[in-house]
């Protein structure tokens, strides 16, 4: 019996083209960005293939009556109602991981970048001016405690690229039990009070939800560096905002938004860098991720 499949982001062609060779999907292909979008299109559909961007609400689930899977070719599924899918038997379809070294990537570019002042040297460069004067008060990598909030998947290949560059790294997870490349710490507490540079790498749930708030900031050493490329939940934004303002940051480097796209009005600030979601956004991980995931489609209707 033929499956109605419909791919409602943008996702490698690859998916498309091996669903429409298997021979047992009718294919349709409507990208949309909301939630009001999705819910009017979802329809018929048996198989939903999303990105983390579509909001798969309750609301949704209702509107499509005959859904048997949900396919997301991202690593987290936070955008998902879990539980409205569990109540219809909808079985849920990730990939962590696929992204992990694309995000750990962006991160430590981020972290050389605030380090060295790399925006401001380029405003300053622009403007036509050449301050080459202080630049030996920037430091090397090696120079900084390195603090890693969950070390899952990117956040080991962050811990292992910082320990590359001579870093101390030392991480906080209370769900696993090897570390490595990195020193356990045996608290959020601990791992805030020696962190020079913080980067969150935990999913979105109930209990990190704001875990990185104003008293978390104020607990990291003065002049510190915060680096969110997780959810943007995680970080209170506009405590990170207030602590950058009045120095208790030196930079931060957000990818990550509450809500994306973010509504609120950032500072001009050379020490604040804002990229829009786009740590595992990469064309490695874009064309792996479309043959991947029809894999696990395939798989599933074996």
């Amino acid at each position: 019996m033929r499956k109605t499949l419909l791919i409602a982001a943008d996702v490698d062609a690859s998916l498309r083209e091996r669903a429409l060779e298997d021979g047992r999907f009718d294919v349709t292909q409507t990208p949309v960005r909301t939630e009001d979008e999705l819910a009017a299109i979802v329809g018929d559909a048996q198989v939903l293939v999303t990105r983390a961007y579509n909001k798969v609400t309750r609301r949704v689930i209702a509107s499509a009556p005959r859904l048997e899977l949900i396919a997301q070719a991202t690593s987290g599924i936070d955008n998902i109602d879990a539980q409205a899918a569990r109540e219809r038997g909808i079985r849920i379809l990730n990939m962590p991981g696929i992204n992990a070294n694309a995000v750990a990537e962006l991160v430590l570019g981020n972290m050389i970048a605030l380090t060295r002042t790399i925006p401001f040297y380029t405003r300053e460069v622009v403007r036509g001016t050449w301050p080459r004067e202080d630049c030996a008060t920037r430091h090397e990598l090696r120079h900084f405690s390195l603090g890693i909030l969950g070390l899952g998947q990117v956040g080991r290949i962050v811990a292992r690229l910082a320990s590359a560059f001579g870093m101390q790294v030392r991480a906080y997870d209370p769900y696993i039990t090897d570390f490595p490349n990195a020193t356990r710490v045996p608290s959020l507490a601990e791992l805030l009070a020696t962190a020079d540079i913080l980067t969150v790498h935990v999913p979105l749930t109930e209990e990190t939800h704001r875990m990185i708030g104003a008293r978390e900031i104020a607990a990291m050493p003065r002049g510190a560096y915060l680096v969110n490329a997780s959810r943007g939940e995680v970080v209170d934004q506009s405590a990170a905002l207030t602590a950058l303002a009045d120095g208790q940051l030196s930079g931060l480097a957000l990818d990550v938004f509450d809500p994306e796209p973010p509504r609120t009005i950032f500072p001009d600030d050379p020490r604040l860098i804002l990229t829009p979601h786009v740590g595992g956004c990469t064309h490695e991980v874009k064309s792996a991720a479309g043959a991947k995931l029809f894999e696990q489609i395939r798989t599933f209707y074996a």
